[in-house]
């Protein structure tokens, strides 16, 4: 029987595409119906888009294999957006007000404007989360309603390189994908997996993927920093390779040997462990390159948290991603940062039942597309599928499209957390604003207009009141300099 109610997501990740369909519980609980998978090792690297055109034969793939386990057309999907280039900056806009004047939210909504306006050579903004707002020497969350003359808005932009959103934007239109929504994959980790009391008190989440290294922090319940690293787990695997060996040998050795951190008590000298039947590489130097490449992504990830945060993550450090599975890592991160609370999310805080081993393997990797799955509010399935029907024999074109379900533009201040508009949403936004500037210009001109009329005629007006008065004035001399009758005679 067709699913007739469900949500679908996909993740872009640094080898793979995967694709996630499940249902929602009123208690927030989710059933996964499906996963799927393809490998994109020729088309995305670090988690973007290079190759498009094979880019949209994988996404193709992933909604024709969900299609089959689902028996159902999809009508839209929730996709993640993360990867190398997504960096956070901090902004901040001030504006002058009147003495006393009283802090409306209108006041609020042109600095969030002015924010979103700001231009980065080369970059664009994916969201604008909001730090604060100093209103004379107090920084306040909620401003509306206070007295001031002057106030301030702290903004965290994140931003990605424009070329990798509009190509990614591109795949999906090429796949006749329409997206529902887009979400910072980043941000859907992070609510899917850290608590409030550690995003209030302060903590470090740290993404381990297989070739970047997300890392974000919060305090106070408010996202302060994001940045994606270029090293992940294959970095320790290439570097393991340099001992002679393929890279799938030295991925085996990594899984089974390599750990994050290993006491010197636990070494024995000359020992050695084994590549295969013939080979074998000394302990010590296995672990030397291991422990090397650990300890420099870990030290660069925590090189990544502003300095006025190091002392304020009570919250610890969170750990999660295929990374994370590494023995002694958290031992290895205490090492280096010198924090002591440091946890393991192998799963999301969500109740998860599923099928698949590998969403039942709770060795974090799927947390991220889960934690997508969990964003999604908007029913993905279409019309049954005909079993009579070749699936495979046509593309998996819907009906509607990205720009049917985002006909009016959203206000970016209206959206939630981690929302980022299509391109096609953003055209129209694009375009709203330029058909209301146009608008305001043509009614700026016309009031200009009328209002050089109105000097004219008033000028005009001025003139023959003038003659007007003149004339009366010259008739009462006139009048005034007759002589009588009596002169006369």
């Amino acid at each position: 029987m067709a699913a007739k109610d469900f949500i679908v997501a996909i993740e872009l990740g640094s080898s793979k595409i995967t694709g996630i369909a499940g249902k929602k519980s009123m208690d927030g609980s989710i059933q996964v119906l499906a996963v799927v998978r393809e490998d994109a090792t020729s088309c995305i690297r670090k988690g973007v888009v290079y190759n498009i055109d094979k880019t949209s034969a994988c996404l193709t793939n992933i909604i024709k294999k969900l299609k089959t386990l689902l028996k159902s057309e999809i009508s839209q999907v929730y996709v993640g957006v993360g990867g190398q280039s997504i960096r956070s900056i901090r902004n901040v806009i001030i504006k002058k007000l009147p003495e006393d004047t009283i802090i409306s939210q209108d006041m609020i909504n042109e600095l969030m404007d002015n924010n979103r306006n700001m231009s980065y050579p080369d970059q664009e903004i994916l969201d604008a989360a909001t730090q604060e707002y100093k209103v004379g020497t107090q920084y306040q969350i909620d401003p509306v309603g206070i007295q001031s003359s002057k106030i301030e808005g702290n903004f965290l932009n994140i931003l990605c390189r424009k070329s990798f959103y509009r190509n990614l934007n591109k795949c999906f239109e090429n796949a006749k994908i329409a997206i529902a929504e887009m979400y910072l994959a980043p941000i859907a980790l992070a609510q899917s997996v850290l608590t409030e009391a550690e995003k209030r008190s302060g903590c470090m989440l740290v993404d381990l993927g297989a070739d970047t290294t997300t890392v974000s922090v919060y305090y106070k319940n408010i996202l302060r920093h994001l940045v994606v690293i270029p090293l992940g787990g294959n970095n320790i695997t290439k570097d393991i390779s340099s001992l002679q060996m393929e890279e799938s040998e030295a991925e085996e050795m990594k899984i089974k040997y390599a750990s994050a951190f290993t006491d010197d008590s636990d070494i024995e000298e000359g020992k050695t462990i084994a590549i295969d039947n013939e080979r074998n590489v000394e302990m010590q130097t296995f672990i030397d390159i291991v422990e090397a490449r650990v300890n420099e992504i870990i030290q660069n990830a925590w090189n990544q948290v502003p300095l006025e945060y190091n002392d304020k993550l009570l919250g610890g450090i969170i750990l999660t991603g295929g990374g994370s599975n590494m023995k002694n890592i958290k031992k290895a991160f205490t090492n280096v940062t010198n924090i002591q609370k440091v946890r393991i999310a192998n799963t999301v805080i969500q109740n998860v039942t599923s099928t698949d081993k590998d969403v039942n393997a709770r060795n974090g990797m799927m947390n991220t597309v889960i934690g997508l799955l969990a964003r999604g509010d908007m029913n993905c399935a279409g019309s049954a599928i005909n079993p009579n029907t070749d699936l495979f024999g046509s593309n998996p074109t819907s009906t509607t499209t990205t720009t049917d379900i985002h006909r009016q533009p959203r206000t970016p201040g209206t959206m939630a957390p981690g929302v980022v508009m299509t391109e096609a949403e953003k055209k129209k936004m694009e375009e709203a604003n330029r058909r209301k500037e146009e608008e305001e210009r043509r009614q700026k001109e016309e009031e200009e207009r009328r209002q050089k009329e109105e000097e004219k005629r008033n000028k005009k007006g001025n003139f023959i009141s003038r003659v007007t008065t003149s004339l009366k004035e010259f008739g009462r001399r006139i009048v005034s300099e007759e002589p009588d009758e009596d002169e006369k005679r």
